[in-house]
């Protein structure tokens, strides 16, 4: 029911003038933060994206912004990086313009364990302030304040056959802590603003398996451990009364070409401590005109 601009950026080319390895990214694009934010959802392993993103990134930190990476001159890869941003995306909000708003900074390294082997490592960190009030994913509650998200994440694929077009193997994690120093507002309540000082923690592990060219299965779980909440928050959208929320999700697929793929998944929800909510997704993704290779 509405149509956004994702990305709009100018990057440096490698034949630029600049030192080999480094690059500058300026303008509106998914920033780098773990491992699925830099991607596009329709090149995603599932139909949706695990409950760490759509609590702490409401599915993606698409903010505008200028990025610089400088990709290290070692044996092995080695890659380092930071950014600042307007801060007027999720998790963030209220940006005046006069200033920049959110900051981030990461470092990965990765490499072959052998020709059919090979893993990545990462670590990051987005900080930033809500001076305006950050609307939740349901929009019923605010928070102004500071807001610190730390990211790991860990990827390791195996080619069985040498060849991963034919046959591919991978595992892949990222671990998410948020550090909130601040009030938040709920606007369905008479409590006015409270005091919130805490984090919270979330994570998921998936793994796929391509036993064909164009078929391919996998499952993923993923979970939020969330804090306490203060007594003017007891009972909002923010309350999981002792409850960890968590999802299973299992998937089949079919890849027709490069442009198109037909998904089966299936999902049981566990996003609160009295409701259990099962969804079957029939997904299908078409992609037109040329693009650019999908990131590993």
């Amino acid at each position: 029911d509405k149509v956004e601009l994702e990305e709009a950026y100018l990057l440096t080319m490698p034949d630029s003038n600049l030192p080999s390895g480094l690059n500058i990214k300026a303008g509106r694009a998914f920033w780098t933060l773990g491992y699925l934010n830099e991607h596009h959802a329709h090149a995603d392993d599932f139909a949706d994206r695990p409950l760490p993103y759509r609590a702490y990134l409401n599915k993606a930190f698409n903010d505008d912004g200028l990025e610089v990476t400088y990709i290290l001159p070692t044996d092995y890869y080695v890659e380092i990086g930071g950014g600042i941003f307007r801060g007027d995306d999720f998790p963030l909000g209220g940006a005046d313009g006069e200033n920049y708003g959110a900051w981030s900074s990461f470092a990965r390294i990765g490499g072959d364990i052998d020709i059919n082997q090979n893993w990545r490592l990462g670590a990051y960190i987005l900080s930033g302030k809500a001076p305006g009030g950050r609307k939740s994913n349901e929009d019923a509650i605010t928070f102004t304040g500071d807001s610190d998200l730390y990211a790991l994440d860990f990827r390791y694929s195996l080619a069985p056959t040498g060849n991963a077009r034919e046959q591919e193997l991978v595992i892949q994690t990222e671990y998410f802590v948020r550090d909130e120093d601040g009030t938040y507002n709920d606007t369905g309540s008479s409590t006015g603003d409270v005091i919130f000082n805490d984090d919270s923690h979330g994570w998921y592990v998936q793994s796929i398996y391509k036993f064909d060219t164009q078929y391919r299965i996998g499952a993923r779980y993923s979970e939020l451990e969330a804090p306490s909440v203060p007594t003017g928050l007891v009972g909002s959208t923010l309350d999981s009364s002792g409850h960890d929320p968590n999802t299973l999700s299992v998937m089949a697929d079919w890849t027709n070409s490069e442009f198109s793929r037909i998904r089966l998944q299936y999902n049981e929800n566990k996003l609160n401590i009295t409701t259990d909510d099962r969804q079957i997704i029939l997904q299908y993704t078409m992609s037109y005109g040329a693009h650019s290779a999908h990131k590993y």
